[in-house]
């Protein structure tokens, strides 16, 4: 992921509670705004260009601007889940989610990242996502239902599908 980018200054760490001040949730930097999510202690980033993103409560993320333009393309995940909401046709040059671990990068889609104790999963829900670590070139492209665990080293990336219960498990974390 290309790091020249500035960090767009939006609550970097969201502890995304019912603390949040109403001014923050109505207008944040970057062309985003918050949003509740309905009967949750969570709010979803909802940015110009069709990119939306909620964050587990607690999750520690910085979005990006990879290209200098103002808006967001990117986003710096160090711990806990986020769930995206990408429309490819509104992000020129697609969005890169960076963990300690791995890359995943996508043109438009629906996917979650979720980081933490040394491993970085990624999950598709809608689309298709290439997920690399971040010395490696060696990357595997994600469809529906499909996910890897990605962990420090060089071991080769092993797509899997995923059972109903750990997608369960990690859309409830993200209240859905």
């Amino acid at each position: 992921m290309h790091q020249a980018g500035t960090a767009i200054a939006v609550m970097l760490t969201l502890s995304l509670s019912a603390a949040v001040p109403q001014a923050a949730r109505a207008q944040a930097a970057g062309g985003c705004t918050l949003q509740p999510v309905s009967g949750m202690a969570l709010q979803t980033l909802r940015c110009d260009r069709g990119v939306s993103v909620t964050a587990e409560r607690g999750a520690r993320f910085q979005l990006i601007d990879r290209n200098g333009d103002g808006r967001v393309d990117g986003a710096k995940l160090d711990s806990k889940a986020i769930l995206l909401d990408v429309d490819s046709a509104r992000v020129e040059g697609g969005f890169q989610v960076a963990t300690p671990q791995a890359i995943a990068a996508v043109r438009g889609t629906r996917w979650a990242v979720d980081t933490g104790s040394g491993k970085t999963s990624v999950l598709v829900l809608r689309g298709s996502v290439s997920v690399r670590r971040p010395a490696g070139q060696a990357a595997v492209t994600l469809g529906p239902g499909q996910g890897v665990d990605v962990e420090s080293g060089s071991a080769p990336l092993v797509v899997k599908v995923w059972g109903a219960p750990r997608v369960a498990a990690l859309m409830a974390r993200l209240g859905q």
